[in-house]
């Protein structure tokens, strides 16, 4: 799709809109929901809040359709710019999360919008990464010229894989399961949309994508899983598991190393990046990216205390919403520090 070192003359993000998820679910209420398990295994009250720094993070109504979030954000996106939908030339649906195996995603959402019939609609997958992928994505048919503008949407639930191990972890309570579950506790929900185009249309404040770089270590690829497995009884049933020790030690080495590559080609060094947005994982990533990258904490605005992991949907919402309340100002070197389990790494760089 692209190569490991990007560049971009024409490109541009107009807009992001996002979709909070209603349902504010805090983690003394899942600690209260899993009390056997915790005195089973003897773990003190407010733990889940101490081991992730997260004190609530959101979830949709049960039932809600993935579809509807993503649309809401793209009409806003949309709402916030000077495109129209008949303008949209691209439309990828780049969640973890989707409704069905077929058909795309992208196609229930492209359908409630009103994109142009002569628009590429389908769905990309890759972890945390499928929005900063689908970004990429849109910008590379950008600089060839096929395309003025594009949409990238995403909604992610978080609800029914908690319902799932939560239930599992009461009836196992075991310390494997619950240290491998933790991860999982951390999820939220929440839906966004970025658009990206060429700069030709009227009326947007739009922010200069510069270029990006992408490393991978795919050995680590099976230290956090979220899938489908066939049950004792055949019944199929959704399951997570993750080595949160080993995710965030190689996850940091991984972004280390991606930091030193993309500071090389955007040219910067690491004084002259004035703001970071990383994708929202708890306060120990937070804390160990940003020590081994030697950034400053001021330098990045988190929202995941709030929010939690909300997947696909955490970085680019963040960045909304530092952009509303003016952490990212006008002309800032912008650093988009991006993670996802395979182990992926992306960055990329924005003139705000």
């Amino acid at each position: 799709m692209y190569p490991s070192h990007m560049k971009y003359s024409r490109v541009y993000l107009d807009s992001i809109g996002y979709e909070l998820a209603p349902v504010v679910v805090s983690s003394s209420e899942l600690e209260s929901r899993l009390r056997p398990v915790f005195d089973a295994l003897h773990v003190p009250e407010g733990q889940l809040a101490a081991l992730t720094g997260i004190q609530e993070r959101r979830w949709w109504e049960p039932g809600y359709p993935l579809s509807r979030g993503a649309a809401l954000a793209a009409r806003k996106a949309l709402r916030a710019s000077g495109v129209r939908p008949q303008d949209i030339d691209v439309l990828i649906y780049a969640g973890v999360c989707r409704e069905n195996f077929e058909p795309a995603t992208a196609c229930r959402v492209a359908a409630s919008v009103g994109v142009s019939e002569q628009a590429a609609v389908f769905d990309v997958s890759n972890a945390c990464l499928g929005v900063l992928n689908g970004i990429l994505s849109i910008a590379n048919q950008i600089e060839l010229g096929q395309v003025r503008a594009g949409l990238v949407v995403s909604c992610e639930t978080a609800r029914e894989i908690n319902d799932i191990m939560i239930q599992r972890m009461l009836v196992d309570r075991r310390m494997d399961l619950f240290k491998t579950a933790l991860a999982t506790l951390t999820g939220g929900s929440g839906a966004v949309a970025v658009l990206v185009t060429d700069g030709s249309f009227a009326g947007a404040t739009r922010s200069r994508l510069i270029g990006g770089v992408t490393q991978t270590a795919p050995e680590y690829h099976g230290l956090c899983r979220w899938g489908i497995d066939p049950g004792h009884d055949g019944v199929c049933a959704q399951s997570m598991s993750t080595d949160s020790i080993s995710v965030l030690k190689y996850g940091v080495e991984l972004g280390v190393k991606t930091w030193r590559a993309f500071l090389a080609e955007m040219g910067w060094t690491p004084s002259s990046v004035d703001k970071v947005i990383c994708h929202q994982v708890g306060s120990s990533h937070q804390e160990a990216i940003l020590s081994a990258l030697e950034l400053p904490r001021v330098k990045d605005f988190c929202s995941y205390e709030y929010l939690g992991n909300i997947g696909t949907v955490s970085l680019p919402l963040t960045a909304a919403l530092a952009a509303e309340r003016e952490f990212l100002q006008r002309g800032d070197r912008v650093g988009f520090l991006g993670i996802g389990s395979g182990l992926n790494c992306l960055m990329l760089g924005l003139e705000w």
